[in-house]
Parts: structure tokens; C-alpha cells; sequence
């Protein structure tokens, strides 16, 4: 079984697009500010699926914003990308932090999918 790799192709026009390596077909699930967006494009290449994802225009505004990019089926994060609007600053800790915000969100709405199986 070949590990599920995601390679950043280009962010242009408020579309982050990537290329999804994968055994099966992916199941992405983009999530911004723990919610999961809904304009997300998959379509198949060589060698793999394309991804698309229309960055929200609330995305585009002064701060640090972070999404994380997952396996729908098995929660398992594929990779994340940030957008830094506003006054730039060099060695951004705040781009870490929301990272790890992001990825802790992510974690909770796993577990809790399976307490919530469990019962």
C-alpha cells in the first residue's frame, strides 16, 4: 500500500491547488477555523488526483489563517497550507500556532466521531 502524499502545485486567484498521490481514490476534507469547506475539487490526473480548493475571501484579510487538508475516512492529515494577509513578519510564529489550533480541532471532531461510534 503506497502512503497518501499531497504536493503543492500553485496558489493563484484564491485557489490553492495540489496533487494528491495516492493507492486509492482520496477522500479530502479541507477544514478552515474548524469548518469544513465545501468548495473542494478532486479530479483525476496522471499519476493521481488533482485537488482544488477555492480559498474563502475571509481568508484574504489581515492575520494568519490555516487549513488543514485530511482523509475524510480515516482523519489521517494529508497536509496543511496558510495564507498571511496584513503586515508581514518574517519567522511568524503565529502561522505555527494556528497550525497546531487547526490540527488540535481536527483531532477533537476525530475523537469525538469515535466516542459518538461507540455508543
Amino acid at each position: 500500500m503506497t502512503q497518501t502524499k499531497l504536493t503543492f502545485i500553485r496558489f493563484e486567484n484564491g485557489i490553492w491547488q495540489g496533487h494528491i498521490q495516492a493507492s486509492s481514490t482520496p477522500n479530502p476534507e479541507v477544514s478552515y477555523q474548524g469548518e469544513t469547506l465545501s468548495d473542494v475539487d478532486l479530479s483525476p490526473a496522471e499519476d493521481g488526483w488533482d485537488l482544488r480548493i477555492q480559498v474563502p475571501v475571509a481568508a484574504l484579510s489581515e492575520g494568519v489563517h490555516t487549513f488543514v487538508v485530511a482523509d475524510a475516512a480515516t482523519t489521517e492529515k494529508l497536509g496543511s497550507f496558510t495564507v498571511i494577509a496584513g503586515e508581514p513578519a518574517a519567522d511568524d510564529l503565529r502561522a505555527e500556532i494556528d497550525l497546531l489550533r487547526a490540527e488540535l480541532d481536527m483531532l477533537k471532531r476525530a475523537f469525538r466521531r469515535i466516542c459518538r461510534d461507540d455508543t
